[in-house]
């Protein structure tokens, strides 16, 4: 995987990371049971997407049609496609 794309996985767990955070507090604080159901809702939802986001990191690792070895556009350089 190019550096490129692992730092946005990394950019990506961070942000999921903070959203499930701040769902698990607002869940263990509310009371009304409606209003925690959405709560755990959301603490459900982040979770998913974090081992959503793991999958997609990992295949993308193994296939080796996406991630040829040494693959240079880690630079950030864009391939020529006009060959």
């Amino acid at each position: 995987m190019s550096e490129d794309l692992g730092l946005l996985f990394h950019k990506l767990n961070n942000q999921l990371g903070i959203i499930l955070a701040n769902a698990e507090l607002l869940e263990a604080k509310l009371g009304e049971d409606v209003a925690r159901a959405r709560a755990s809702q959301l603490v459900a939802s982040a979770l998913e997407a974090l081992t959503t986001a793991r999958e997609i990191r990992l295949r993308l690792k193994a296939d080796p049609d996406i991630n040829p070895p040494g693959n240079a556009d880690s630079a950030g350089s864009q391939r020529d496609l006009s060959t």
